[in-house]
């Protein structure tokens, strides 16, 4: 450790808040946890620490590292890619710029596989387009007994996803690389879940999501192909009373609805997620 030493802990979370702040992107509250995660991340310390030990003063090397991370959140990249990790489901998951963030609403896909799971023994999940394997991994957390087959089309991903599952010691998932239900041809589920990209290719907030892969962000046009193509299929890969179940945009729900009722799929509900957003639709096969 060097003997030349900054600001103070307190000091440092201050300025980086404020310029984080000043940026113009992050309330308040989200600036500060923001400065308080990288610093956190550079000392490997907890947050309370931090605020514990705020009259301690950094060594140069650490504040030089911090002062970088955060001159990166403020270009716009994620906390998670800066730091490496993204918590979900309360697991820990590693991510980088070739996987989608996790987001807290997708927990409301993991609630409902739950739920529609509860009254089946030793089922089968298919989890398309998994990206960091955070959905498949949360349901074969819970659920041990499942049979989970996680497929994404990017081999980049499936790295990711499967060091998780590595990380984590969930030993009930299979990745499989291809594009939505090719890998599966012959194979039925209890559950299909997918978080499939749903945004317009000229939608007006993928340049605030640069960093983040587009091709698990955008899909087409109208930003309903993807959630066309799972839908379309879903049938032919479900057992007798299976369930599909669809994350989706909050403008979504009735346009994806005609699109499960197209595809035969039955009782068509679209579920709302903490923010009372239409989040999530689900339907079950005949």
């Amino acid at each position: 450790m060097s003997d030349v030493i900054g600001p103070t802990i307190e000091a440092t979370l201050a300025s980086a808040t404020r310029r984080l702040l000043e940026d113009g992107r992050r309330a308040g509250s989200r600036a500060a946890s923001d400065a308080e995660v990288l610093l956190g991340h550079v000392l490997g310390w907890p947050r309370g620490t931090l605020i514990a030990r705020g009259d301690l003063r950094l060594p140069v090397e650490d504040l030089a590292r911090f002062e970088a991370l955060v001159q990166r959140r403020i270009a716009g990249e994620p906390v998670a890619y800066l730091t490496g990790r993204r918590e979900f489901w309360s697991l820990e998951l590693e991510v980088d710029a070739n996987v989608l963030v996790p987001r807290p609403e997708t927990e409301l896909l993991v609630e409902l596989a739950l739920q529609a799971l509860a009254s089946r023994r030793n089922p089968r999940v298919a989890d398309l387009g998994t990206g960091s394997g955070a959905v498949a991994l949360a349901v074969a957390t819970e659920r041990p007994d499942a049979e989970v087959v996680a497929v994404d089309t990017s081999p980049a991903a499936l790295q990711v996803a499967r060091h998780n599952a590595l990380r984590l010691g969930r030993t009930n998932v299979t990745f499989l690389a291809g594009s939505w239900y090719a890998p599966l041809a012959g194979q039925r589920f209890d559950l299909i879940l997918s978080n499939p990209p749903y945004l317009a290719d000229d939608d007006p907030h993928l340049p605030s999501l640069r960093h983040e892969p587009a091709i698990a962000l955008a899909c087409g046009p109208t930003g309903l192909e993807a959630l066309s193509a799972v839908a379309r299929d879903a049938s032919a890969h479900l057992v007798p009373g299976g369930t599909l179940a669809v994350e989706h945009g909050m403008a979504q729900g009735a346009a994806v609805r005609e699109l499960l009722a197209a595809a035969g799929l039955l009782r068509p509900a679209t579920h709302r997620d903490l923010a009372a957003l239409d989040r999530v639709t689900t339907a079950q096969s005949r």
